[in-house]
């Protein structure tokens, strides 16, 4: 698949997926939308999410509370609306939940107020892959409602689940007159997935792969 170069056009051939790495809408960015999760965090150096915002301010300046959900995209909107990809996909590092089921010893946990998803919305999100390290910060009701906050808003996810199977499955986006994209998602203990997340037959978690092998 060759990029698309802002403004260009593509043919009615073509199939565009715009692929975006880590989203991490938790800690900072959370306090300042319109549904801040409580701002206790379990890490070593910060117990309060209003320090990251802090940070951000004492480099950058004050900045805007309660933002629109479309603020924290930047000008990342108005690139996709010129490229008008076809299937839209991001790995999504941060729980929505309001759980506080942290997992003990993990050292970071990011958490999104569910209230706050609409900020996925806003940029058109078709696919949330969530084998990561993070999807399981807040426990089990953590992934829970995750799952459930994503799948009211019709945005489809795929490597983790209730079970192995609804991990392992992939997400399937059909593209009128295109055909379908199908997205799998695994993630592996070497980015940082604990083992005890791995997903079974009668147990929630992500879809690990033990090793690399053939």
């Amino acid at each position: 698949m060759v990029p698309l170069a802002p403004g260009s056009r593509k043919s009615s051939a073509d199939l565009t997926l715009f692929l975006c790495g880590d989203v991490m809408p938790g800690r900072g960015i959370d306090q300042i939308l319109p549904h801040p999760s409580s701002p206790r965090l379990h890490e070593p150096y910060v117990i309060h999410a209003g320090d990251y915002v802090a940070l951000a301010e004492s480099v950058n300046g004050a900045l805007p509370r309660l933002v629109g959900y479309e603020y924290i995209w930047g000008n990342t909107l108005e690139i996709l609306k010129s490229l008008e990809p076809d299937v839209r996909i991001i790995n999504l590092e941060t729980a929505i939940t309001t759980s506080d089921a942290w997992w003990q010893g993990k050292g970071i946990n990011y958490r999104m107020h569910p209230g706050n998803i609409r900020c996925l919305s806003a940029a058109g999100i078709d696919v949330c892959v969530l084998a990561n390290n993070h999807v399981l910060d807040w426990g089990y009701p953590g992934l829970n409602d995750t799952l459930t906050a994503l799948h009211a808003v019709d945005i489809q996810t795929a490597g983790a689940g209730a079970t192995l199977h609804q991990a392992q499955c992939p997400a399937i986006v059909t593209v009128p007159g295109r055909g379908r994209v199908l997205v799998f998602s695994f993630g592996h203990g070497s980015s940082g997935i604990p083992s005890d997340w791995a997903a079974a037959a009668d147990k929630a978690g992500v879809a690990r792969l033990e090793d690399l092998t053939e």
